[in-house]
């Protein structure tokens, strides 16, 4: 009885949580308040930061933060790792950007975990995102040579276990982007240090005769400083995230299983606010010639007063503060933990961006390695990874040295 309740409580919670994703996709168009404001995006330096490195995660339509751990968990949640199962391991990824326009722009990601006790594990990675070549020209049009911009991110985390079904984790992470490649004199590359903090719960379950699992993740990503390209330039925010999810997996039978997963993501970081205008059309200004703000916040605040604004600022109000959630779910089928399918959908309101598109993959585990790929197919606005195939490569020591005493 007592695991029947568990599993309809578990049940309730994941289809409250999809019905109230649906109720928000549904209505946000109905407010006319929001109509009038019109297109209102968040844009934040290094955007690099957020886009899914994996292929797991990327066949899901960029959900993980609450899927089972992986080697490439420090992307998604670092608290997952003090749960993995192995005790090394390590993962490469290759993305190709704008695959469609230009043939040299691409991140790389390289990451891996080593456990160092039983309930403490530490990971790191290693991302690159080049620009690829780019040919700089002066105001009169003429060449001042080719270089190679780059971003890059270096980060390192420890995972403890606080309990048999809970986990913390805490990151540091050094980001730096330049992109000019040094050829602007009156141009620097721009470097920060950034934190992340979260936490994983997982609980098995039973559904009849049927055993599952079902787990919470909660990621806050980029708590770091504001970052400037040039000595006088404004300083801008970095994309502090915030992402809670949840995943339900449950055992068919010996050979198959298959996991659900939502995940709802916000960044942490002031929204524009709307300025109030003149008769001509031009912005008001007060006394101490700043503009005059007639529905929202002012965004140039303090990092830390802007994880906190960002929460009540949108000057739509509720309903817009709920558009800038973006809503991610997926699929994952396994056979024999060998041969995975995936699928997925992600969601951003039209007002921040409209980026909606579906994903689908597949993953082969075979021996000492698995490989993982995914393809993305847009459906609303063009994504800079529409119809571009994308692999993930990783290996678990612990395989290795099995392999090699047989």
């Amino acid at each position: 009885m007592k695991s029947n309740f568990q599993f309809k409580y578990y049940i309730l919670l994941f289809v409250l949580v999809l019905a109230a994703a649906n109720t928000y996709a549904q209505s946000k168009e109905t407010d006319k308040q929001l109509k009038s404001i019109g297109l209102n995006p968040i844009t934040t330096s290094v955007p690099f930061l957020l886009i899914a490195p994996d292929s797991r995660g990327g066949a899901m339509g960029d959900a993980g933060v609450a899927t089972s751990p992986d080697a490439t968990s420090m992307h998604w949640n670092a608290s997952k790792l003090a749960f993995i199962e192995k005790k090394s391991g390590i993962a490469v990824a290759y993305t190709p950007w704008l695959r469609t326009l230009v043939p040299d722009i691409s991140l790389a990601y390289l990451s891996g975990f080593y456990r160092l006790s039983k309930k403490g594990t530490i990971g790191t990675s290693l991302r690159y995102f080049s620009l690829g070549k780019i040919d700089f020209t002066n105001e009169t049009g003429q060449s001042l040579g080719t270089r190679t911009p780059n971003e890059l991110a270096y980060d390192i985390g420890y995972a403890h276990q606080l309990s048999k079904k809970f986990s913390g984790a805490f990151a540091v992470r050094y980001i730096y982007s330049n992109l000019t490649g040094g050829i602007d004199p009156q141009a620097r590359a721009a470097n920060t240090v950034a934190a992340d903090l979260s936490a994983y719960f997982k609980n098995n379950i039973k559904i009849s005769d049927k055993k599952g699992e079902f787990a919470v993740g909660l990621n806050i990503s980029n708590l770091g400083g504001k970052v400037r390209y040039s000595d006088s330039g404004k300083r801008n925010f970095i994309p502090m995230n915030m992402k809670l999810g949840t995943s339900l997996r449950i055992d068919i039978d010996d050979y198959n299983s298959i996991a659900f997963t939502l995940d709802f993501n916000k960044l942490l970081i002031p929204t524009l606010p709307v300025y109030l205008q003149t008769t001509k059309g031009g912005d008001s200004l007060n006394s101490e010639g700043t503009k005059i703000i007639e529905a929202g916040m002012d965004p140039n605040v303090a990092v830390a007063q802007a994880v906190f604004q960002s929460f009540r600022d949108a000057p739509g109000g509720f309903k817009e503060e709920m558009q800038e959630i973006n809503l991610s779910g997926g699929i994952e089928y396994w056979y024999a933990q060998q041969f995975a399918l995936r699928t997925g959908y992600f969601y951003e309101s039209p007002n921040k961006g409209n980026r909606q598109y579906f994903t689908i993959g597949a993953g082969l585990k075979y021996n000492i390695f698995n490989l993982d790929f995914s393809y993305l197919i847009s459906m609303a606005r063009n994504n800079p990874l529409d119809n571009t195939l994308r692999f993930t490569l990783s290996f678990n020591f612990d395989d290795i040295k099995a392999k090699e005493e047989e």
